[in-house]
């Protein structure tokens, strides 16, 4: 997968949000295989920055924003 920071996708439902990508978490096992992959993504909501820590590849890539 291509790196996703920076990209920008909006959330699903009545109100859709404008989020851009900031960071990727990545959680190893005791053995180093990679078990989750977790995107952090920001969004303004009435003039402040809110972060959501647990967003998923697909949602990013099902409603990403074509520039």
């Amino acid at each position: 997968m291509s790196n996703q920071i920076g990209k920008q996708y909006k959330t699903r439902g009545k109100h859709p949000r404008l989020c851009t990508v900031i960071d990727v978490h990545t959680t190893y096992n005791q053995a180093g295989d990679i078990v989750k992959i977790r995107h952090v993504s920001e969004h303004d909501f009435l003039g402040q920055k809110v972060i959501d820590r647990d967003v998923s590849i697909t949602t990013i890539l099902m409603n990403e924003v074509t520039q």
